[in-house]
């Protein structure tokens, strides 16, 4: 069995929760034979594996988005009039409105040509007509120019010469999603769709923040996103989920309700239990430590005001930030910047690190993340019998408080978003109530090792690919 995985942003180029969650298939799967499909960003900014690829994956196929460009010399593409209407409703009808059949055919059609499509006479027409239709205030030359850097780099993955597979498995709705969704109807295969995060949410949460993107153009963008979403939860057979409250936005966003499938995260609980200390960390005093990508999506900033109040109040604390510092350069500044501008003391850096090597010498671990599906560290760091503060996104205040028939207790503390006081409070909790600190990660500990077993979520997608590999 051959099975495509189409990834987004994340392996095997970026490390992460997503990236480390394709290692551990992968290299678990040793019977099933996996090809990679990246999608990257550009040569410059992804270029050097992070990960060492098991011996079954046969191959890593990249396209960069950030390469995508329309040459002065592009090869003039006759439209037949039904080719013409679906394109005009692709680009204009809002998500819910698309027929997808008709798109897909259409994209099975015009496949090596689709970048060029974006300079002939019908886009500019149909351009033309949306224009007066939306009544923009922005000047012509930039709405169309908005449109053809939106579509292009669509147009460009789906001229991808195609991984030919009998399984494709996206990890995630977007250009990922669409990908997979083209090449399993154009080849007639069966698809699935793995959510961590809701792609679409948190795109519309980035644009709704992004200085590039001029007032105006926000919503093209965001109904963009949403458009190129629903795609791929029409044409999967079937959609995994982590947890309820992602398959109740998924089944918002337009997904079928009868494909969705729950398969919680797992990790080898058993790896992290009576980790010895290796001194990585000085115990002189109360340590906070945190494992992630030093991202805005991990809102680190927030975290460090936390600590600042916390140190002004308490001298004996520590903050120790673990993570790839790599993939966002300027953000990693920023953070060291805001770090000297409150001249706040006893926050480390350390790069990529060996978490076991680490968390032995962890009081709380943090997560400050503005957008999560099920994070992995929380999922290690409960392993490890460490209790955490982290914001209520995602499927974390399920992991810290536990669910229905679940009366293991908390296992940390939740806050809000973006609440730099609200999580200092937590900190301060946390530092003078050490019994119950010692409590909740004893209760997280043994809700992981009930509910979060790395053989129980492998046995699940194994199934699923001989269900699905069989047809």
């Amino acid at each position: 069995m051959r099975v495509c995985l189409i990834c987004e942003g994340s392996y095997p180029y970026v490390s992460g929760g997503v990236s480390s969650w394709v290692q551990m298939l992968c290299t678990a799967f040793t019977d099933v034979e996996f090809v990679i499909w990246s999608i990257a960003t550009t040569h410059e900014e992804m270029h050097e594996y992070k990960y060492e690829l098991p011996s079954n994956v046969k191959g890593v196929y990249t396209t960069y988005l950030g390469e995508s460009s329309i040459g002065v010399r592009h090869k003039h593409v006759r439209l037949s009039k039904d080719d013409a209407q679906t394109l005009k409703e692709l680009v204009t009808v809002t998500a819910g409105e698309v027929d997808w059949t008709k798109v897909l055919d259409f994209i099975g059609r015009n496949r090596r040509h689709l970048t060029d499509i974006l300079m002939e006479k019908d886009f500019f027409r149909i351009c033309c007509e949306e224009y007066e239709r939306q009544q923009s205030v922005e000047g012509f030359t930039d709405y169309l120019w908005t449109l053809r850097s939106m579509y292009l780099p669509l147009m460009d993955v789906l001229s991808s010469d195609i991984v030919e597979a009998d399984i494709y498995h996206s990890l995630s709705t977007g250009y990922a999603g669409i990908l997979a969704g083209a090449v399993s109807y154009i080849r007639n295969k069966p698809m699935i769709l793995s959510e961590h995060g809701i792609y679409t949410r948190e795109r519309e949460e980035d644009i709704i923040r992004a200085n590039w993107v001029k007032g105006d153009f926000k919503e093209l963008w965001i109904d963009f996103f949403k458009k190129i979403s629903t795609v791929a939860y029409q044409q999967a057979d079937v959609v995994t989920t982590l947890f309820g409250i992602n398959r109740e936005l998924q089944i918002e966003l337009g997904c079928p309700e009868e494909k969705i499938v729950t398969i919680p995260n797992g990790v080898d609980s058993e790896s992290f239990k009576n980790l010895p200390s290796l001194g990585k960390i000085p115990q002189d005093k109360f340590n906070f430590g945190t494992i992630l990508r030093i991202v805005p999506i991990k809102d680190v900033k927030t975290m460090i005001l936390a600590f600042q109040i916390v140190r002004e109040k308490e001298e004996n604390v520590r903050l120790t930030i673990m993570g790839n510092y790599d993939e966002n350069p300027e953000y990693y500044e920023e953070c060291v910047r805001l770090i000297k501008e409150f001249n706040v003391p006893d926050v480390v850096f350390t790069g990529q690190v060996n978490v076991r090597e680490y968390v032995p010498d962890v009081d709380v671990l943090v997560l400050s993340s503005i957008s999560e599906g099920q994070p992995f560290a929380i999922l290690e760091g409960l392993a490890a019998g460490i209790p955490f503060v982290a914001t209520n996104v995602g499927s974390c205040k399920e992991l810290l408080e536990g669910f229905e028939g679940d009366d293991f207790g908390k296992a940390g503390i939740v806050v809000p978003l973006m609440d730099s006081a609200a999580m200092a409070d937590a900190f301060l909790y946390m530092l003078h109530h050490p019994e119950e600190v010692q409590a909740m990660g004893e209760a997280g500990r043994a809700r992981v090792e009930k509910y979060y077993q790395k053989e129980a979520f492998l046995k699940q997608y194994h199934d699923l690919y001989d269900e699905l590999g069989g047809k």
